[in-house]
This record gives structure tokens, sequence and C-alpha cells, in this order.
């Protein structure tokens, strides 16, 4: 499945690949240990460049173009690597080593650069307005599974993080119907990557 958002400016797509292999997704995250590892530089670098855009904006009104490129370039790889492994199992295809995007790869991301942007809404939009996306977000991928755990010889019951997410929940699911049947769900891949795209625009 393939969609171009025509009505909002941060557009990511993908297409599903026809033929996944059934056991692949068992040792994905052993093959992507190379990208984490640049992708972990790459993000304190754009933590860093965000908040240097952030002060360039709030006087300027503009977002200096190279530090836009670097970031969104950030967001694409990442994206790459998220479609590639356990945020959508979507394709078998290694992602690239790049920031640049990769024409026929099947995940895209893009964000056309804004030429000019208020310089008073930066100061809110970032948490105030975002923050009915991050609730959303947290059910999405951060979730988790609350499991109760007795302490000492009180008896008294700590709440101790599982994992989760829905995300990480249905992945794992499309996962093991991939592996005996040799088929991805559609109506999971449709769902993981609507939440997906839920999570990679507020950022």
């Amino acid at each position: 499945m393939t969609e171009n958002s025509t009505q909002y400016p941060v557009r990511v797509d993908a297409s599903l690949d026809t033929s996944l292999s059934r056991g692949l997704w068992l040792v994905k995250w052993l093959l992507l240990i190379p990208h984490y590892i640049v992708l972990a530089f790459l993000w304190v670098a754009f933590v860093v460049l965000s908040v240097v855009a952030f002060f360039a904006i709030l006087v300027t009104g503009r977002y200096p173009r190279p530090l836009f490129e670097f970031n969104v370039g950030v967001l694409r790889w990442t994206w790459r690597v998220h479609y590639y492994g356990y945020g959508a199992l979507g394709t078998d295809r290694y992602p690239p080593f790049t920031l640049d995007d990769v024409p026929d790869y099947p995940a895209h991301l893009d964000v056309p650069y804004p030429e000019r942007l208020s310089r008073g809404l930066v100061l809110v939009k970032w948490w105030l307005l975002a923050l009915p996306h991050y609730l959303i977000l947290a059910l999405f991928v951060g979730g988790g599974i609350w499991i109760g755990t007795r302490s000492g010889e009180s008896g008294v019951w700590d709440d101790g993080w599982g994992a989760g997410g829905l995300v990480a929940l249905l992945v794992l699911i499309a996962g093991v119907v991939l592996l005996f049947t040799g088929r991805y769900p559609s109506a999971i891949y449709d769902f993981v990557l609507g939440m997906d795209r839920s999570v990679i625009r507020p950022t």
C-alpha cells in the first residue's frame, strides 16, 4: 500500500514487499545493530541542531536550511530502519546508510522546506500544541504492559514495566502470521502504517 498525502506537509510513504521471508524478521535485530549505532550519534546531533534551529526561528523566523536538511535526513534514515525492522517489518531490503532519499527503496519520508515560520508559535507548538499527539504516541509506541511484582517480605505490589506499545504488539502478531503462512496480513499492515505515520509526523 502506498499513500501520498497532499494535505499534510510531512509525507510518509511505504509499500509492502510482495514476497517477505518467513523467518528473516527473527534476526533483523542483529542485522540492524550497525544502523542503531550510527543513528544513536545522528540523534544526538538531531537534538542539538533542533535546539539551535529553535533559537534561529525565534530570532529570524527561518529554519536554517542546512540544519533542516540534516534533521529531515535523520528522520528519513530512521523511518527506513523502522520500516525494515520492528516498526513494520514491511520489507526485507536492507536499508541504505544515507540521509538522502533513495527513490527505489520502499519507504520514503519527505518534508518541504518552510520558507517562513512563526516566531511566536515555536514557543508553544513543541510542547503545548503537541501534547495530544504525545498522549497518542504513548499508546502507539510506549504504552507498555504493566506487570505487578511483589516486593520483599512486606507483600506490597510494585509496578514494573514489561514491554510494548500497540505498534510492537501488532508487528509481533504480523511476524508470527508471516512465519507460519508466508503472508503479511493486509489489515494489520494498514493499521501499523497508519500508526507509524502518526508517530513520525509530530516529530
